[in-house]
């Protein structure tokens, strides 16, 4: 059942009822849906569908083409295979010329950095057909996918050669949000509370193919016991793959991740080089940009400082969740994840993923403060003296200053935080100078006791249900 991605959705409807042919690349990080999407907005438009070998040479890759070419017609049964993809493309453009039917055609070009390794040339033939074939037509539409976002981003997206400033469009697959993951899980009759979820969120995030694992009747611990714990576990070592899977000279990737999971809050370009003793340079560069591009890293920039001096944090849950408790704990058994829940360690992690999830559905805060259509800029802020992870500077004269607190029941604001709260409203207003009114907006699971305390610093309180809203 196809949930969510509703703007890619119509993105994709567009396509199909335009008056030119289209040329679109889909991709995104690893089992994040891709082609079930592609395949199931253009199951009834697909005429020609081609996925590549995972490490295929030149040879496998043509006799895939000829197979799948042959399937697509029987007018092919009898030819050969083409020796080099020029000889390929223009069987295929024979076949295109013979379908009849004047409404859009799609061709489906799956896993395509699989097929234009270095030496094969089917990049560069691919932007002839693409160039001199397609665009003289106006019934096609090309979708090209891979999961190897170094590729795609450099070769496809950024290109500088025949597809230079030739994409239709560029669908960048993200993960689910928690709304989307909670219709993923309904849809297989899965019927957790948002608490649940929330938790399960945090340990694998909104990747359908993890989610797709949740067994219904299992509880959330079982699950993750399962999945991540237990020998042969479904996730117990996709990390050391995902990795590898996506990027082209995957240690420098693997190096800055591992150095973000170890900071309890965004560091800047420089900081982060430090921690990874690595040099700048196009390497460190090139690797940041790449996974900030497939959403494991994002990027948020500070209050009143535009893209100066940016933050680089650890955003994907799995990988976090990995470095934290997996990696520490591989091979102890089945009941590993039981035992470790409890403990305060993972109380204290929970909150800052937490922080994390919420900074990833500011759309769905902004509309729980009814502020959706008023311009307003996300950012971050702190000094030598507080810290506030999202902030909300709003066009008429509002900033919000949001504090996320994950907690498993009602969160009170006891003397200590109380203090901490005003600390940070007092620092933020003498350290920014600013003239508007500072509100501070607590986020919590299930809601802020209301005292003496709250009501004099707080000014919105909203529980985790506002996470979960389609915005």
């Amino acid at each position: 059942m196809l949930v969510g991605r509703k703007s890619e959705i119509n993105i994709m409807h567009e396509m199909l009822s335009s008056n030119s042919s289209e040329l679109i690349a889909v991709f995104g990080r690893r089992r994040v849906g891709k082609t079930f999407l592609i395949r199931e907005v253009y199951k009834t438009q697909i005429v020609f569908e081609l996925t590549g070998l995972y490490k295929g040479n030149h040879k496998d890759q043509l006799q895939n083409f000829h197979n799948q070419l042959r399937i697509s017609s029987k007018r092919f049964e009898n030819t050969k295979v083409s020796g080099n993809w020029i000889d390929a493309f223009q069987l295929l453009q024979d076949y295109l010329n013979g379908l009849k039917s004047k409404k859009k055609k799609v061709v489906f070009i799956d896993e395509f950095p699989w097929i234009a390794t270095a030496r094969s040339k089917f990049l560069m033939v691919f932007e002839h057909f693409w160039n001199t074939y397609c665009t003289k037509r106006n019934d096609l539409v090309v979708v090209v996918c891979g999961s190897a976002a170094s590729f795609m981003v450099n070769k496809i997206i950024k290109n500088k050669g025949g597809l230079h400033n030739r994409l239709s469009h560029k669908i960048k697959l993200m993960p689910f949000n928690l709304n989307e993951a909670k219709l993923f899980l309904k849809s297989k009759h899965i019927l957790l509370n948002n608490y649940d979820i929330l938790q399960l969120y945090m340990a694998i995030g909104g990747i359908p193919h993890y989610l797709n694992q949740i067994k219904r009747g299992e509880s959330v611990v079982q699950n993750i016991d399962r999945l991540c714990f237990e020998n042969n576990g479904g996730l117990t070592n996709e990390f050391n793959e995902v990795f590898k899977s996506l990027f082209k000279n995957s240690d420098t990737h693997e190096i800055i991740v591992k150095a973000l999971s170890g900071t309890k809050m965004g560091v800047t370009r420089n900081r982060l080089l430090e921690l990874c003793n690595l040099e700048s340079g196009g390497v460190f560069s090139k690797a940041l940009n790449e996974l900030t591009e497939s959403g494991f890293v994002s990027r948020y920039t500070p209050f009143g400082k535009r893209n100066r001096g940016s933050l680089y944090r650890l955003s994907d849950e799995y990988s976090l969740f990995y470095l934290k408790f997996i990696e520490p704990n591989m091979g102890q058994g089945s009941g590993t994840w039981s035992k470790l829940f409890p403990k305060q360690t993972y109380k204290s992690w929970a909150g800052l993923v937490f922080e994390t999830i919420c900074l990833k559905h500011v759309d769905q805060i902004k509309e729980k403060l009814g502020v959706a259509k008023i311009y307003s800029i996300n950012s971050g802020w702190h000094n030598d003296n507080a810290q506030v992870d999202l902030v909300i500077d709003r066009d008429d004269g509002i900033i919000n200053l949001c504090e996320m607190k994950f907690y498993n029941g009602m969160f009170t604001i006891n003397k200590p935080e109380y203090n901490n709260i005003k600390n940070k409203i007092i620092q933020f207003k003498e350290s920014t100078k600013t003239r508007k009114n500072v509100f501070v907006t607590m986020i919590t699971t299930y809601g802020v006791s209301e005292n003496a305390n709250s009501l004099e610093v707080v000014t919105n309180n909203f529980t985790m249900d506002c996470l979960f809203e389609e915005a």
